[in-house]
């Protein structure tokens, strides 16, 4: 066969059919009979016909709204970096009509979620990105999304038995594994490990208890019964409470030698150690906010786990809009690195691309 691109009118031509029901067979849409189809189907096999789906979208004037649910950064500025990550992915995919509308809701209210995603509900969009942080809140959300035939893609928390379009982000289970496992090689002998989670209601937050169930079971798979683990529920926004809480737990506990923090929250519990002039105990948290970076360079943090914020927005557009513009098959999941951060290598992480590198 020569090097000509075939065309929509040769599978037409050879199958004895209009474009239009080539169209139709190819894009699942409109009514062909099975046996028209089959022989269709046959013949876009044989010629090996590939649909130019690029060419078309930047044809076309078609505009594809992606309703983007997450947290406002103004209450946790770790909800930054995603949604940079998301606007970099709409700056790149301009050009194919996808734009972006963000609903934004305070993660630390419930009813702000509610409310933000029944406006999201009303907007009609074509697809839909999602943190969904409120495991019981968002569960009849993603009925009417799967109802009304709505893509969606989940991002920064994966949840069992829903089945969106793809998730994006780190393995909560294996992210709690490999913190339990920096905890325990910077800590040959014995001791008392704090796993710290912050303003989170824990029955409600699937990706935290993840967290604290992969960091548990390492212990129990290596037998390490020797290691005592705590676990405190600490509140971020009243310090005078965080503070109390965290004299509590250092007053019972004089054996502490290291403190799992399972948000982005660790320098809250730096910043209390230094303030107490207490040394010697390990900190190991997530993410590379400011705060976190400039206890990691001090050293009074040990590890960080970088969940590559940006790349998890970047990626959560770039695939759903993959879908619905060029019509790809997209992959059920997508789990991006578990770096390990220490103050070594520290500034291969801050410039502005890491979060992309050696994801794709």
């Amino acid at each position: 066969m020569s090097d000509r691109k075939i065309t929509i009118k040769d599978i037409a031509l050879k199958a004895k059919v209009s474009t239009g029901t080539v169209d139709r067979v190819i894009h699942k849409r409109g009514r062909v009979s099975p046996k028209v189809a089959e022989r269709v189907l046959k013949i876009l096999e044989e010629m090996d016909y590939e649909p130019n789906f690029i060419a078309r979208a930047l044809g076309s004037k078609k505009t594809f709204e992606v309703a983007a649910l997450i947290p406002d950064d103004q209450y946790d500025t770790y909800w930054k970096d995603p949604r940079e990550g998301i606007k970099r992915a709409e700056r790149e995919l301009k050009q194919y009509g996808v734009v972006v509308k963000f609903f934004l809701f305070d993660p630390y209210d419930v009813k702000s979620f509610v409310e933000q995603a029944r406006q999201l509900n009303n907007s009609e969009p074509d697809g839909i990105i999602v943190s969904p942080i409120f495991y019981r809140e968002v569960l009849p959300f993603f009925k009417t999304w799967q109802d009304k035939k709505i893509p969606f893609v989940l991002f920064n928390t994966q949840i069992a038995d829903i089945y969106p379009l793809c998730y994006v982000g780190q393995d909560a289970y294996q992210s709690g594994m490999l913190a339990a496992r920096l905890v325990h090689s910077s800590l040959p002998d014995n001791g008392t490990v704090l796993i710290a989670h912050f303003d989170e209601d824990i029955s409600n937050a699937f990706h935290m208890s993840k967290k604290e169930q992969g960091f548990r079971n390492y212990f129990v798979q290596n037998d390490l019964e020797e290691y005592d683990l705590l676990k405190e529920e600490l509140n971020s926004s009243n310090y005078s409470l965080f503070k109390a809480q965290m004299d509590k737990v250092i007053e019972h506990n004089s054996n502490l030698k290291a403190i799992y923090v399972t948000t982005s929250k660790a320098y809250q519990v730096a910043g209390y150690l230094k303030e107490r002039r207490i040394n010697g105990i390990k900190i190991i948290g997530y993410d590379l906010l400011p705060k976190n970076v400039n206890f990691l360079q001090s050293g009074l943090i040990t590890f960080l786990i970088n969940q590559n914020a940006r790349g998890q927005g970047f990626w959560s557009l770039q695939l759903i809009s993959e879908y619905l513009v060029l019509k790809k098959e997209i992959p059920m999941m997508k789990y991006l690195p578990l770096d390990i951060i220490v103050k070594e290598n520290l500034n291969y992480f801050l410039g502005e691309d890491t979060d992309f590198l050696n994801i794709n």
